[in-house]
């Protein structure tokens, strides 16, 4: 019999645990009765609850996937170890030709999230925004410091709320500028951007939408997590040309590819699927009839090659 665990302990469930590791439900069960770990706790229901140290070590070994381990070569280390293991394999962080700022500067934000100077923060940033125009600023500053954030975070050195203090920073700032754009006239495309259900970050939709915006196009975000269901709905209703997708490393990848393909089934071929994003099955797994955009930056390519090819004549 699993022990039950005390009253005052800090314990969270099993579905707090899929959604702060991007690790699903039925991995975690596997894990457990595969390898021993995770051994979760049962509250006074007989539910899984699962420590912080849990959560500490799931983290790392959810980024050693990403890096291409398998389970069964890691979960038996210590989190000392999968931390050095982790640190050893991840790569370099990008640095763009067009990129803002070198990588003193980009800790510096760092810096001011860790200190919770949230105002600073959010002033610094809309000074880089004025001063670099909004596509610089999307992908030469927030591109590298988002990746910077998130590497933070997986090492532990970075708690979850000051993670979503600087979420929520970003976005007020993307917003207002995205606002701040022209609107268009009414020539296509329309585009609706949105993610999966379980794809809870939405700083890559954000991003992906000032590029759109920014080549003219009209946009309508459904925002995260949204049904295929509804998203077919959504993109009749609204006569919309593409339907673009952004997706994390968080992603299930069986998820990803199947949503896509159901997407792409119940979709008229009239209708276009585009996706990004830095989940790795995009890259192992492609589909017919979805275009990847490996970069922001080939969004305006893209819509070059769309309006080029429904052109009269």
């Amino acid at each position: 019999m699993k022990p039950s665990v005390p009253r005052d302990s800090h314990q969270v469930n099993i579905a707090a645990v899929e959604r702060d590791t991007g690790l699903s439900k039925d991995t975690l069960r596997v894990w457990e009765r595969r390898y021993g770990f995770p051994a979760p706790l049962r509250d006074g229901s007989g539910q899984r609850v699962y420590t912080a140290a849990d959560i500490d070590k799931l983290r790392l070994a959810k980024r050693l996937l990403d890096y291409g381990y398998r389970p069964g070569k890691i979960l038996s280390h210590s989190p000392e170890h999968l931390l050095q293991l982790a640190n050893a394999a991840a790569p370099p962080l990008p640095r763009r030709p067009d990129a803002a700022h070198d990588g003193a500067e980009i800790e510096a934000f760092l810096d001011l999230v860790r200190a919770h100077r949230v105002e600073e923060l959010r002033r610094q940033l809309s000074q880089s925004l004025l001063r670099l125009g909004l596509a610089h600023f999307v992908s030469g500053v927030v591109a590298p410091l988002n990746a910077r954030v998130g590497d933070a975070w997986a090492r532990g050195k970075l708690e979850v709320f000051e993670e979503h203090l600087y979420s929520e920073s970003i976005q007020l700032i993307l917003r207002n500028a995205i606002s701040g754009i022209p609107r268009p006239g009414v020539d296509p495309p329309f585009v609706l951007l949105t993610t999966f259900p379980r794809e809870s970050h939405g700083l890559g939709l954000l991003m992906a939408e000032a590029f759109f915006a920014l080549e003219g196009c009209r946009c309508i975000s459904l925002g995260v997590q949204t049904p295929v269901p509804d998203i077919v709905r959504a993109a009749r209703i609204q006569k919309v040309d593409i339907v673009a997708l952004s997706f994390s490393d968080s992603m299930n990848a069986n998820q990803v590819i199947g949503g896509i393909a159901e997407l792409r089934a119940q979709l008229a071929p009239g209708f276009e699927i585009w996706v990004g994003g830095n989940c790795s099955i995009l890259e192992r797994r492609p589909l017919d009839g979805v275009a990847r955009l490996r970069l922001l930056t080939d969004v305006g390519p893209a819509l070059a090659r769309w309006r080029k090819n429904r052109r009269p004549g």
